[in-house]
């Protein structure tokens, strides 16, 4: 593959990498920041553009900061540690901009500056770790004459790899107690002679570790093996429990699947409650060990508070709010208006939101479990009354086009449209574009050090 040698880096583009242009081609490469002067080796040719890996420093940008973590550049986790959080916000901004103007082809309002974190470190109310009896090494150690074949990992899956695993030494995404727990169970684990789990070959003791906190210092762990063993078993969790008092939900899972996922996996209460409690503005969230809740819970707020701003409520108003989860922005605007419909795929998020309406006395919010495209329909409308104003939050993926269409045929008065992707939101909102005007743009920074970004807008009907 060709070398591009001296290429100036000038911006950031698609999913956050850098971006060159060389001879009328624009080439990306991940981990460099504008004012980067580099040396380029290509290891992909698309259609309409080039992949590449640095091969060689020549200048670094003026821009460029140290790293807080001692596994930038490996862990994927935190890609933009090494650029200032000022121009991170800048970056994040220009993409929802980009997005809407590039793909949703609509006149667009001034927008609102982007909502940054106060907390640009320790923001992270969950984080899970992955056991594996074979450590991923890094090129240079794969280069050097040591041994490290019987090392083990306890840490985070590298991008892209399913089976590798980097052991994590440090982590500054979720508060502690969350990096000593980490710590403790690999120290016991070693002690104790208890196997990491082998996912290829389906084999070993320990799986995964999952640790939630809250806001107020709370602190659910849940350990997931992968073997039935009883006395092993108690023996760390036991640990666990008299080494971290401040764990008040003790969980663990038997996971013998070929794969991770915990969707249909029943978690077992080992010690403690059976939840967390999270507050928020005057409400209360019950969080369990398998709950979906934002993982940001100051930004989560911030969020939410926008969503409810933009839908100016006055109390008179039918809300739907569109896979709802756990019924967190649901329960949160149903003051504020004469009845919530929350609709969501998964059926224990919709048990979640239901005891979370219970928790907080709210009477006007109702919830639905199934298919948003068969769920939402002129009939299931014409049963639960007309929406004034829609509120959706959908996966990355966008909503199904047969979704935008009964939102159309629905037409409400307002939609307030949160998303994780502003290049699947950009898409919806040209086809809402038929009725709708955007309104209001705001994006919001949920997760610092990586180019993702919330963004929230509002569409108003547009007079006929």
């Amino acid at each position: 593959m060709p070398l591009l040698e001296k290429v100036r880096i000038t911006d950031i583009g698609s999913e956050g990498n850098a971006l060159a242009r060389v001879d009328n081609q624009v080439v990306f490469v991940p981990m460099l920041i504008p004012g980067d002067v580099v040396d380029i080796r290509v290891i992909r040719k698309r259609k309409k553009y080039l992949e590449g890996s640095v091969v060689r420093f020549h200048e670094y940008s003026p821009e460029r900061i140290k790293p807080v973590c001692r596994h930038f550049g490996v862990c994927g986790g935190c890609k933009w540690q090494h650029l200032p959080y000022e121009l991170q916000l800048k970056f994040k901004q220009k993409q929802v901009v980009d997005n809407l103007t590039r793909i949703g082809k609509v006149q667009l309002p001034v927008i609102d500056a982007i909502t940054g974190s106060s907390n640009i470190f320790n923001y992270r109310n969950k984080l899970e770790y992955t056991f594996s009896d074979r450590r991923w090494l890094t090129r240079e150690e794969v280069n050097s004459d040591s041994d490290f074949e019987k090392e083990d990992a306890l840490g985070f899956h590298i991008p892209g790899l399913f089976d590798k695993v980097l052991d994590i030494r440090e982590c500054h995404l979720q508060p502690e107690p969350s990096n000593a727990i980490r710590e403790a169970v690999r120290r016991y684990a070693h002690k104790k002679c208890l196997p990491f789990f082998n996912l290829r070959q389906q084999s070993g003791f320990l799986r995964n570790l999952i640790i939630r906190n809250t806001s107020d210092g709370k602190v659910m762990v849940i350990l997931i093996f992968f073997l039935d063993e009883k006395e092993r078993r108690e023996g760390l969790l036991d640990f666990i429990a008299s080494e971290f008092p401040q764990i008040s939900s003790l969980f663990y899972i038997i996971n013998n699947k070929r794969n991770d996922s915990l969707s249909d996996q029943e978690p077992v209460l080992y010690r403690g409650d059976g939840y967390l409690v999270e507050y928020m503005d005057g409400l209360k969230f019950r969080i369990g060990p398998k709950s979906f809740y934002q993982t940001n819970t100051e930004q989560a707020l911030s969020l939410y508070m926008t969503a409810r701003d933009f839908a100016g409520l006055s109390g008179n108003e039918i809300v739907y709010d569109l896979y709802t989860g756990t019924g967190t922005i649901a329960n949160y605007v149903a003051s504020m208006s004469a009845k919530v419909i929350g609709i969501e795929y998964i059926e224990d998020a919709v048990k979640d939101a239901c005891i979370n309406s219970e928790l907080n006395n709210i009477r006007n919010a109702k919830f639905f479990a199934g298919d948003m495209r068969k769920i939402l329909s002129e009939q299931f409308i014409s049963e639960n009354g007309h929406p004034d104003v829609i509120i959706t939050d959908p996966p990355r993926a966008g909503m199904h086009e047969d979704v935008v269409k009964t939102i159309l045929a629905a037409s409400p008065e307002k939609i307030v449209y949160i998303s994780c992707n502003p290049s699947t939101q950009a898409r919806d909102i040209l086809l809402l574009s038929e009725k709708f005007d955007v309104a209001r743009v705001q994006p919001v920074d949920m997760f610092p050090h990586t180019h993702h970004v919330e963004n929230v807008v509002l569409l108003k009907k547009r007079s006929q």
